[in-house]
């Protein structure tokens, strides 16, 4: 792959981006199926997978390989980057859905500095004024509008240093800046209770699906959904504090 690299790099011709497309197109299908495993009853999995072929294309035509960034990593950034700008140009999901979702956003954000530590899911039952149940119910229909927002957020915060922005110049600051954000990300993690802390660290490390990460912990899909929501909800309140902090 080198050598092919390196051609591309020095002719840009057409043939061999067709080849590098096609040499590269499982990284699309893997990042479309994680997403799809989220937005599924909102979008077609075809969908997505075109939405991240374009994402590749970009990648391809921008990477730069005297960098030293492994292809796979940038082109992942880009890829997911990519499908998440489509859904929201979409505006796909309903008003009420984002309505909700904010709702349960900033009660999870208040309960938890009045108590000091996560809420658990009664006491979030009982601020809100709804059974166990119907919490759980609606924590699981805002599971999309959830994940999309925290892209969002991550996307308007972060510095890319493997060249997400083209215009970026890689300095120490930079760099100082963007360990920075990890770390604060890091500390969030470690802040969340301790199952949400093992879906985030199974789905976002070792690349699980809700189905087997479900095998692991002996639940249903629909309970990792909810509880990987839960943990997005509160990184998002964590991650906005931090940062107007």
């Amino acid at each position: 792959m080198t050598n092919l690299w390196e051609e591309y790099s020095r002719t840009k011709a057409a043939d061999i981006r067709e080849e590098l497309i096609i040499n590269y197109i499982d990284i699309v299908k893997f990042i479309a199926g994680r997403l799809y495993a989220s937005y599924g009853s909102n979008v077609e999995f075809d969908d997505l997978v075109s939405y991240g072929v374009f994402g590749l294309m970009d990648a391809i035509d921008k990477y730069d390989i005297t960098r030293g960034v492994k292809f796979e990593t940038y082109a992942q950034l880009r890829i997911r980057g990519a499908i998440i700008d489509q859904l929201r140009e979409m505006d796909w999901l309903p008003r009420s859905v984002r309505q909700k979702s904010k709702e349960i956003e900033k009660a999870y954000y208040d309960l938890e500095r009045e108590l000091g530590r996560p809420a658990t899911d009664e006491e979030m039952a009982d601020n809100l004024g709804l059974s166990l149940e119907d919490f759980q119910k609606k924590i699981q229909n805002i599971t999309a509008y959830s994940i999309v927002s925290l892209d969002d957020l991550l996307e308007q915060k972060r510095e890319i240093t493997t060249g997400e922005d083209d215009n970026q110049i890689e300095t120490p600051e930079n760099a100082v800046k963007n360990n920075e954000i990890k770390e604060m990300l890091i500390a969030a993690i470690n802040n969340l209770p301790e199952k949400e802390k093992k879906v985030v660290s199974l789905y976002y490390y070792d690349e699980l699906t809700y189905k087997e990460i479900g095998k692991i912990l002996s639940i249903s899909e629909s309970r990792v959904s909810q509880i990987h929501t839960k943990a997005i909800i509160r990184l998002k309140n964590k991650i906005k504090n931090l940062f107007e902090g």
